[in-house]
């Protein structure tokens, strides 16, 4: 069985940052809701910081992060809860340049976990694309035809340029 208690030695440096972001911590004042009336569906990508990209702050959008930016049942779910709960009118979908789940085919990524780590990850779906454009329309095109998200909600498509910080709108 695993240990239950904290691993407090692997996670200093994370809780020693806290303790310092704590100490001048000014976000109190801010509500569930996006004050901006965004969500963003972005990559877990390191490189990408959503609001810092949009012009926005802590407690202006919703954000939603996976590999590859990809529009799944829990972001649904998600957008759900944020477009009829949390304020959110507009969606953006953002995928990025240079992105590891643009730049293999699914069945190389389960090669490469089997070769490297010994673990057959098939049961996964991970929804890589080889087509980056296409699978923006594709995911604009499903949060746009859900039959549960608000309606009067405005969805958009642009890819984030991880070299330039630009955003590329894309017609979806």
């Amino acid at each position: 069985m695993a240990n239950p208690q904290f691993p407090a030695a692997d996670f200093a440096d994370i809780m020693g940052a806290n303790a310092g972001f704590a100490s001048s911590f000014q976000g109190s004042e801010l509500t569930g809701t996006a004050a901006k009336g965004l969500a963003i569906v972005t990559c877990m990508d390191s490189r990408i910081s959503p609001l810092a990209v949009v012009g926005m702050q802590s407690g202006d959008a919703k954000i939603l992060r996976n590999a590859g930016a990809r529009v799944t049942e829990d972001v649904l779910r998600t957008l759900v809860l944020a477009t009829y709960l949390l304020g959110v009118n507009r969606i953006l979908v953002m995928p990025h340049s240079d992105c590891r789940m643009a730049q293999s085919e699914e069945a190389d990524i389960h090669a490469t976990i089997t070769e490297q780590f010994g673990v057959d990850t098939r049961s996964l779906e991970f929804r890589t694309v080889s087509d980056q454009r296409a699978a923006l329309i594709t995911d604009v095109t499903r949060i746009r035809s859900y039959p549960l998200l608000r309606k009067g909600v405005v969805v958009g498509g642009a890819i984030y340029n991880v070299s330039s910080g630009a955003l590329e709108p894309l017609d979806c």
